[in-house]
């Protein structure tokens, strides 16, 4: 009977520790789909360090939003965060869980296109950047025949859906293919073009105050209603904060724009905005378990990747 016991007060034990330690420092993460590759493939288990940001209240539909030592994530962290986009859950913490690298915090200006697609100073004038073109998946045998002819190389499919195959084309390579199809030409341009207007996004941040432009008042909008709480409605293509015509919005909380290592998953702040500080979970640190999907239990381990640091 004592032993029994003892071994249940083991047990019963762990379990405890086990759940503080989930609770109020770390968690694991399994990444569901190819939306991070290659920083992260789909398989991989990561671990997440809730003392990335600060350590955020648990269980907050009981004890409501608090952080101990709150510090901001930065550019070009991976972050685990809840989806602000989810307004049919009002409790944050039990809100769908996403994870993006973080592209933008409070104060960054990020130049972008009409759909919020980041545009890379450094890209925005270079006539070889590769840009996605979709064609009809029945046609992707004639894709690799012509890639092959033209000795186009380290082109493979990035995506698809059940009509489409998608892959990346400088212009160049591009011209190519126009020249050896015969008839219509049925790829098609999907990305935005690199002489396309951009626009300058201004990642809010505690007390900043944004102008309002016809580009971004949606997103604005959107972002004071969802986060900040406040009465904001456009009419006649003026944003209203408050029952007033603003030029300007002011921003309470710190907010930071996330996107997606692989172009093609749209699940980022294209999306769903601005990314509000108290819904920062924490920072991926590394992979400690890595298994190919859709295979026998016994295969598909990727052991290259175990323990692998998150980058």
């Amino acid at each position: 009977m004592k032993k029994s016991l003892k071994w249940t007060a083991i047990v019963v034990g762990a379990m405890i520790v086990a759940g503080l330690l989930r609770g109020f420092a770390v968690t694991s993460c399994l990444i569901p789909s190819e939306g991070m590759e290659n920083s992260l493939l789909e398989g991989d288990r990561i671990l997440v360090n809730k003392w990335s940001y600060g350590l955020r209240t648990p269980l907050m539909q009981w004890f409501g939003y608090q952080r101990w030592n709150s510090t901001r994530a930065k550019k070009g962290d991976i972050a685990i965060f809840n989806n602000p986009g989810e307004t049919s859950q009002p409790v944050i913490d039990c809100r769908e869980v996403f994870i993006s690298r973080c592209a933008g915090a409070p104060g960054d200006t990020l130049w972008v296109d009409s759909l919020f697609t980041q545009i890379p100073s450094k890209n925005q004038l270079n006539p070889d950047r590769k840009q996605l073109y979709t064609y009809p998946r029945e046609r992707e045998h004639l894709v690799d025949s012509l890639l092959t002819l033209l000795s186009i190389t380290d082109n493979s499919l990035m995506g698809q859906d059940s009509l489409r195959n998608v892959r990346s084309f400088s212009r160049y390579e591009y011209y190519l293919l126009t020249q050896a199809i015969d008839g219509e030409l049925w790829i098609q341009r999907i990305a935005a073009d690199s002489t396309e207007q951009t626009y300058p996004l201004i990642v809010p941040g505690q007390g900043a105050s944004i102008h309002v432009y016809p580009w971004n008042k949606i997103l604005l909008r959107n972002t004071l209603v969802l986060h900040e709480g406040r009465q904001a409605e456009i009419i006649n293509d003026t944003l209203y904060v408050e029952g007033y015509p603003a030029e300007e919005c002011r921003f309470a909380k710190d907010y930071y724009w996330m996107v997606s290592d692989n172009s093609i998953n749209l699940s980022d702040s294209r999306l769903f905005g601005f990314v509000p500080q108290d819904h920062l979970i924490g920072k991926g640190t590394f992979v400690w378990f890595s298994k190919e999907t859709d295979v026998e239990c016994y295969a598909g381990y990727r052991w290259n990747r175990f323990f692998r640091q998150v980058k």
